[in-house]
């Protein structure tokens, strides 16, 4: 049967009706939060009213952000460098406290008030918090040569206790993509492989990724044709062939797929209540990408062929974005 979406006629989830959700009662699904979504208004607020309306259909929801375009902005302002390797920040000691301060100071804080407009559900932390995340210094290499990139880690180990504990309790956790290194540094994490990493720690049943595309396209330039639905393996064999925006994102819903999340979908974040629909709604938007071993029937997937859009906002695959 299809799950029935009712939302508030007000616009406060708490006087509608509640939704039937797909997922189990209690099931967890961690969002990404990035792209134009972040810096409209209007749309911070309606993906705030959709945190709280998975909640209160039995899900449990955990929202990791990025914040590429406020980092770039502060950077701006503050009169630093702003400078890409390889599709990513180039993060120095003095780049990371601005990192630290927008992720964790201005865009955690922006997003918690959306969401707590509607009552005392969300929590802000990072990676850092009670060794939530911990990384490594991360490689990278420009024509075949190694580059210093600086402080961008990757994640290597995952402690979900502290989510857990916040989901118990009922509340929304609201993570940025900040994590320390055994070495002591701190660094600064893709959000979208943080999303993934977190999404695989805390067996949750699905991890959403919001970007500035309709998904993943079957054969940019020529089509703007969505693949609505694909394999693991068969996303694995596409994604040397992908632009730098979509590489890790598609790249985070493989490592969730392969880590034992059920399934992971790209979606439209520029499209109001993108996330409620895409999860509740009785069609998928966007590309979910499954675990398995062939490809869907259905799916229009041309191997070595498919592309995503090379330029617009979802060109830099920067962390913290």
């Amino acid at each position: 049967m299809s799950p029935v979406v009712a939302r508030s006629t007000d616009g406060d989830p708490a006087a509608g009706p509640l939704i039937r959700p797909q997922e189990s009662r209690g099931g967890v699904v961690v969002v990404k939060f990035g792209g134009n979504a972040m810096v409209d208004a209007d749309l911070q607020r309606t993906f705030a009213q959709d945190m709280v309306e998975l909640r209160r259909a039995g899900l449990r929801p955990v929202v990791v952000h990025g914040g590429g375009p406020q980092i770039s902005s502060m950077l701006d302002r503050l009169g630093m460098e702003t400078r890409f390797e390889a599709g990513l920040r180039v993060t120095t000691p003095e780049t990371m406290d601005v990192v630290r301060m927008v992720l964790s100071g201005r865009v955690q804080r922006e997003l918690v008030g959306h969401i707590n407009a509607h009552g005392p559900l969300a929590v802000g932390m990072t990676g850092e918090d009670a060794h939530t995340m911990t990384a490594v210094r991360r490689a990278a290499r420009v024509d075949g040569r190694p580059v210093d990139i600086g402080l961008v880690g990757d994640i290597v180990e995952v402690n979900p206790a502290m989510v857990s504990t916040l989901l118990e309790q009922g509340h929304i956790p609201v993570v940025s993509p900040v994590a320390r290194g055994a070495d002591g540094e701190v660094y600064n994490v893709n959000a979208d492989l943080a999303a993934s990493a977190l999404a695989v720690a805390l067996h949750a049943e699905r991890l959403v990724v919001l970007t500035d595309v309709a998904g993943l396209y079957a054969d940019w330039p020529h089509s703007t044709e969505v693949i609505e639905r694909l394999t693991a393996d068969a996303l694995e064999e596409l994604l040397p062939g992908l632009a730098s925006g979509m590489l890790p994102k598609m790249e985070g819903c493989l490592r969730a797929v392969r880590g034992g999340v059920r399934r992971a979908q790209v979606l439209d974040g520029r499209v109001p209540h993108a996330v409620l629909d895409g999860i509740l709604g009785e069609t998928g938007p966007g590309t979910t990408v499954v675990p398995g071993t062939t490809v869907v029937p259905g799916t229009t997937v041309v191997p070595g062929t498919t592309m995503v859009p090379g330029t617009g906002p979802d060109r830099g695959a920067h962390p913290g974005g």
